[in-house]
């Protein structure tokens, strides 16, 4: 069964917050997908790489050019991601790679040239200091379309494609986000989490007027939550912020540590853990957004 429409749903698990287990929540969304039978593709545009090393794809991390780092800063080679997809048990894997270190010095680049529009001396000199990015490959005022360009030439057809942003707002965020227009937030329950939520939905508010996009928040993971009073006033909390939107809670378990050290989601993992049935409720959530209807695992 397909959705709605004929392109993959795409969501971007996303949090400036460093330390909320973004990471483990993707990876185990896309596990959760892959068992109600859909078909995912995981995209990891962290530059740490820590979804490519906790699906077991650390020699992806380490490969030669071309690489994401390519496909995000070259217009000419958008089309190499079919090349560079690796097969997992679960899902398919769009790895990140070392050369991501560079991306967002090169994406600022693009997004300055966008912005000079036909000051052709200020984008001669802003191109003279990039690798890949050329002038002649940015054909929007915010040159964040370098992602969704490349899923657009995917030459498999996948229900869903799950991106793992890094754990810092910035234009590899901004350009994740535009690809999506679709996010989970996770975030831990402690006070701490409170700004950094307030400062992401000031991020996004500030991207959609600049792209003239509207994103949608699909939900919200509470990750890590315990019995305290502190978790319970940050979760009635996140259900206010996000009203109208589901809050699931994962409540802190070490076998979602062993798992993503074994390479796998939980649902892969050879122990069983009593989370599954959260994110099975998170992809049945997303199969209902997104108009997928029969469960075909």
């Amino acid at each position: 069964m397909t959705g709605e429409d004929t392109g993959a749903a795409r969501v971007c698990v996303t949090n400036a917050k460093g330390g909320t287990g973004k990471t483990t929540i993707a990876i185990n969304i896309a596990g959760a997908l892959n068992e109600r039978g859909r078909d995912v593709l995981f995209v990891d545009v962290d530059p740490q790489g820590n979804a490519t090393e906790g699906l077991g794809l650390v020699e992806a991390y380490d490969r030669e050019p071309p690489s994401l780092f390519d496909v995000l800063t070259d217009h000419e080679s958008r089309h190499l991601i079919n090349d560079l997809i690796v097969e997992h048990e679960e899902m398919d894997v769009l790895p990140s790679n070392l050369d991501l270190l560079h991306a967002e010095q090169e994406l600022t680049i693009a997004h300055l040239i966008a912005q000079l529009g036909d000051n052709r001396a200020g984008v001669e000199a802003l191109s003279s200091l990039a690798i890949n990015v050329e002038p002649e490959g940015i054909n929007t005022p915010h040159a964040l379309g370098a992602l969704d360009e490349a899923f657009d030439e995917l030459e498999t057809a996948y229900d869903y494609i799950i991106v793992d942003s890094p754990p810092f707002y910035g234009r590899l965020t901004e350009t994740s986000i535009f690809a999506t227009q679709n996010v989970v937030v996770p975030a831990l329950t402690e006070a701490t989490s409170e700004r950094a939520i307030e400062l992401l939905i000031d991020q996004i508010a500030a991207l959609e007027d600049l792209a003239g996009i509207t994103v949608n928040t699909v939900g919200v993971v509470a990750n890590r939550v315990e019995q305290t009073n502190e978790d319970l006033m940050m979760v009635d909390w996140l259900n206010e912020v996000f009203a109208g939107h589901p809050v699931w809670e994962v409540r802190k378990r070490v076998a979602l540590q062993r798992a993503f050290s074994a390479g796998t989601s939980i649902f892969a993992y050879e122990q069983s853990v009593d989370m599954e049935e959260v994110f099975l409720d998170i992809a049945a959530e997303f199969d209902e957004q997104f108009g997928y209807t029969e469960v075909t695992a």
